[in-house]
This record gives structure tokens, sequence and C-alpha cells, in this order.
């Protein structure tokens, strides 16, 4: 078994980043911009605005964060978004989902301007992924991808079971780890809940990517020998031993099933590292097309 380390690999392409960053000033042009908006106090998203944060500062971006309360009306979130929209020093925009229940989180993934929406999640964004036109590919699945071409992993004729269909990782995983592209022209299955032959799908695949939002879901007997595991799941469950009084796992089964995959992504340390770098490509990408520079 072999760790698919996102830590490790997003060092590296932050350092790559921060470099492009320094010639871009070098070369007498703004830094990038991103503006994050965060409404509510999930732990959850605060911790991952927090560190998009602290990552902006540690590769030379501009950060703009908006903390506002669980009960802001949409229509003010909406304002936000459409002043950032205007704001010619603002590159990238960030909305952190989940937004509670009274805000409309679509109506607010409409009103980003599609050339700042560094999320990926734009209706006309997500249409240009899906047509293999360039565009702002969603953070999590581009980091996915990322992580597979650093490591080299041949996914050529490879079948690939996609559990989980949100619109935010496994429907664009899945499109993307099927195109003719390198990582890439794997045969895919999209799976999900109400998949009735789940563990049987599994046993046939050689990657699988766990995107179900289910502590422990995959478990070792569905995983054959061999197997490439890509755990997209972050899951805090109660562990009374730690001062915390939780800790993080995935959708996957690590310990066991880690003694049966070739590759194996770890909980913490894995794909969220590398959502965050995607994301920070996404918004460096957004900058220098602003400034008409080639990327």
């Amino acid at each position: 078994m072999q760790l698919l380390d996102g830590k490790l690999v997003s060092e590296t392409l932050l350092a790559d980043i921060a470099r492009q960053v320094e010639e871009l000033r070098s070369a007498g042009k703004k830094a990038p911009h991103l503006a994050a908006i965060l409404v509510g106090t999930d732990p959850a998203s605060e911790t991952y605005v927090a560190s998009k944060v602290k990552t902006c500062k540690q590769i030379g971006f501009q950060s703009t964060e908006i903390r506002l309360s669980a009960d802001t009306p949409e229509e003010e979130v909406l304002e936000y978004i459409r002043s950032f929209n205007s704001n010619t020093d603002i590159d990238g925009i960030l909305v952190q989902l989940p937004l509670p229940r009274h805000i409309d989180e679509q109506k607010v993934i409409d009103t980003i301007d599609p050339k700042k929406d560094v999320d990926g999640f734009h209706p006309v964004n997500v249409g240009k992924m899906v047509i293999g036109q360039p565009t702002f590919i969603s953070a999590t699945p581009n980091g996915i991808m990322l992580m597979l071409q650093h490591y080299g992993i041949d996914t050529a004729g490879k079948h690939c079971v996609v559990i989980g269909r949100s619109n935010i990782v496994g429907t664009p995983m899945s499109i993307l780890l099927s195109r003719n592209t390198n990582p890439g022209n794997c045969t895919v299955t999209l799976a999900h809940s109400r998949t009735q032959n789940l563990k049987e799908l599994c046993l046939q695949a050689d990657i699988i990517v766990a995107a179900i939002g289910r502590p422990a879901f995959v478990t070792a007997d569905m995983v054959k020998d061999g197997a490439i595991v890509i755990d997209v799941g972050i899951n805090r469950i109660e562990d009374a031993g730690r001062k915390s009084g939780f800790r993080l796992v995935g959708d996957v089964d690590f310990d066991a099933i880690s003694r049966k995959a070739s590759w194996i992504t770890p909980v913490p340390g894995g794909v969220g590292k590398m959502t965050i770098c995607a994301l920070m490509y996404n918004t460096l990408q957004a900058c220098k097309a602003r400034q008409s520079l080639t990327y």
C-alpha cells in the first residue's frame, strides 16, 4: 500500500503557484485576490475558510473574508456577491457551502460572475466542463486529478466506481475520469446510496472514489486487492479520548482497506489538501485571464 499524500503534493503545487505569483509581481502585475463569504458558524465551514485564507497568505494572494451571522437575509448575501462581481481588484469569489436553509444555494451560485467562480459551480462553468472547454473545474474533482497526475497513476482503461452523485464532487468526477485525457480514459460507473448491487460493482472496480458523506461506508469486503481508493469524505465522529471530543474519518474504512489497496488517500491529509490547492490554481488562472496573460 502506498499513500496518495495530498499534503505532500499540495506543498509542491502551492510552491509553484507562489513562484508564479512572484513572477506577476516582478512584471508589475497585481497578485491574485480571493474573496470568501461564510454565513453561519458551522465548525467544518469555519475550518475550511480559515485554511483557505491562511493558504492565500502563504502563497502571496490577497484575500477578503466576510463572515455573516446564520440569520443574515438572502438578499444581503447576494449584495455582497454583486459588489465582489463589480470589484475589478477581486479575481475569485467563493461562498462556503452549505448555507443556512433560508438561503437558496443555487441562486447564490447563479449570482456569482462565471469569470470569478473559482469554485466551478456556476452552470456556465459546469456546462463548459461537461463539453471539455477550458473553464474553472470544481476544486475537489480537479484536486483529485492533479494528485493522480502527480503520482503518475495510470488510469487508462481502468474501471472506476464513483460513489456519490453530487454536483460538487461525484458527477464532475465521473465526467473528468471518463474523458480522453491523462488522467482519464476510465470506464466509469456513477453509483449512489440507492444503487442495489453496490458491493458487486465496487469489487469490479480498479479505482473507487468515495464521496457519499457516511463514515466508513466503504468496507474492506467491497474492495478488491490492488484497487486504488480515493476517499473524499470528511466526517466528524465522537472520540472521548481526544481533547476536541471528536476525530475526523473518511467514507472508507482506512485501516482495513489499506491492507488491500495499492494506493489510498488518508483522512485528513488527502483530498482536502488538494481541494484547497485546486481552488488556488483556479484563482491564479482567473487573475491571469483578467490581466490578459497566457496561462
